[in-house]
């Protein structure tokens, strides 16, 4: 193919004289080609081709709405149907140049790098070990975009309250906060919309007011909008997660802490070799300060105390002070929670992790009343249900029989059922299950009564208790060998009055 260059060429020297035999030479170039190109005026030829096939677009359209878009089935309509010979290629083709069923990605601005201006916010689900277990967290990352600053935690679940709770934590942290923040179209603080047109919720704007932001959601499509955010889960899930070992939740958010603000900050970022610590230091003049103080963020929870002193928040039992039993008011905080009675403080518990569930808390001064259980407290009877079904296969099945039932029904009946099995004999227990299980019988009475058949029919016999044969050589039955004898003598019967 000759380039448009030396077309243009060709056509300028034969308006200025220059005949075709000369340009043929002079140029490398075959006669017949000058002289076409010279009849093309030095333009490139168009070459597109001509399709065989003609395809109604207004037919592709409506084709492609009734099947929803896939070709194939377009494909089998416009030739089995229409008897339009033509291959499926062409209909793709075709489709495409109409335009149906494609997203047209649209530009977007680049937005420079100013001072103070901007954060970006996002979280990110990892599977992490901790603790030797397979746990599934969620990270959430703050950052900033000018100097690269970063804050990071991870929490088992994230919510509105959560989120509020980590921009409060991350923010102080700083003492400084950028004038906008991006988020996606996905975050907790958008109620509905997208990008420019998206609203947010109206609790998180009074909350951003606070720090002196406001939230921004970026197009649809758009992620590299906040390229930095996503850069920082990948350097998090490459350079924070390998080699490093967690034992607790505790224990990965102090070392997310230290990595996100003290080894990190002090790397020189790679190709500009920018090093965040000293650019946050300049960019702090042109961020916006917080006040002095800012409440943290918090729940309020209405509690009713219950007979034992207690009350119930989040799956476990707090102690509340004092005799009667009055309604307690909970502010619930990102690590504790604060206990009112009349605007007036009670006592302040901290937040166990979120696996802890079932648990009594009460301050030190309170454990000799530890005997004392909360109201409504869940029955625990794993333990007993586990020893029960290692009995043998007979038991197994009669529980997996018996136990379908509510929950308080079942702790008690596996209470009784392991009770009765530490007073017979095991081989009379399972035979007794046996039957019950026969009878599909779930009543304790009447597998105690089918045991007392058993025992009659079978001539049970209680069995002797085991001791040790050589007891008198123990140290203790040695040393009250020293002492006196008792005088059991007025015991003795069938010596004196008959009537005595």
């Amino acid at each position: 193919m000759i380039p448009q260059e030396k077309r243009s060429a060709i056509y300028n020297l034969h308006n200025e004289g220059m005949n075709i035999r000369e340009l043929s030479r002079r140029l490398n170039v075959n006669r017949k080609t000058v002289k076409r190109i010279i009849a093309q005026h030095g333009l490139m030829p168009s070459c597109s081709r001509k399709d065989t096939v003609e395809l109604d677009p207004e037919l592709l359209r409506d084709l492609h709405k009734k099947c929803d878009g896939y070709v194939k089935r377009i494909h089998e309509i416009l030739t089995e149907e229409k008897a339009i010979q033509v291959s499926y290629s062409t209909v793709s083709k075709k489709i495409r140049e109409l335009g149906l069923g494609m997203v047209v990605k649209k530009r977007c601005c680049r937005v420079p790098d100013e001072p103070g201006v901007e954060m970006q916010h996002d979280t990110s689900e990892y599977t992490v070990d901790i603790g030797g277990k397979k746990t599934k967290v969620i990270g959430s990352l703050i950052y900033l975009r000018y100097s690269k600053i970063r804050y990071v935690k991870f929490y088992r679940r994230f919510n509105r309250f959560t989120m509020k709770c980590f921009f409060h934590e991350a923010l102080s942290f700083w003492a400084h906060a950028a004038s906008r923040c991006i988020i996606d179209n996905t975050n907790l603080a958008r109620l509905r919309g997208s990008g420019k047109n998206a609203i947010m919720v109206s609790e998180m704007e009074q909350f951003a007011q606070q720090y002196g932001f406001v939230y921004v959601c970026h197009e649809i499509d758009h992620c590299n909008r906040k390229a930095g955010n996503e850069r920082s889960f990948y350097t998090v899930e490459t350079n924070f997660f390998p080699g490093r070992r967690f034992e607790s939740m505790a224990d990965l958010n102090a070392q997310a802490l230290h990595w996100a603000t003290v080894r990190f900050p002090s790397r020189p970022v790679s190709k500009t070799g920018l090093l965040p610590l000293k650019a946050f230091e300049y960019e702090q003049s042109f961020l916006k300060k917080l006040p002095l103080y800012l409440p943290p963020p918090y729940l309020t929870h209405q509690r009713c105390t219950d007979q034992y002193g207690y009350i119930s928040f989040d799956g476990n039992y707090y102690w509340i002070p004092g005799t009667k039993r009055e309604d307690v008011v909970v502010l619930q905080y990102d690590a504790f929670v604060k206990i009112y009675q009349n605007r007036t403080l009670l006592i302040q518990y901290p937040l166990p992790d979120d696996e802890v569930k079932n648990q009594c808390f009460e301050p030190p001064e309170h454990s000799s009343m530890q005997h004392r259980q909360p109201n409504n407290r869940k029955q625990v009877s794993s333990e007993e249900e586990k020893k029960l079904r290692a009995l043998s296969r007979e038991v197994d099945e009669y529980l997996n029989f018996a136990i379908e039932i509510t929950d308080k029904k079942r702790h008690r009946f596996i209470c009784q059922l392991y009770h009765l099995s530490q007073k017979l004999a095991p081989l009379l227990f399972i035979k007794t299950i046996q039957r019950a299980l026969l009878y599909r019988i779930k009543d304790i009475e009447t597998i105690e009564r089918i045991a007392i058949l058993h025992m009659k029919r079978n001539n049970y016999s209680v069995p002797f208790a085991d001791y040790d044969q050589h007891f008198e050589q123990r140290e203790a039955y040695r040393d009250g060998c020293f002492s006196d004898d008792v005088d059991l003598s007025e015991y003795d019967c069938g010596t004196g009055d008959e009537n005595g």
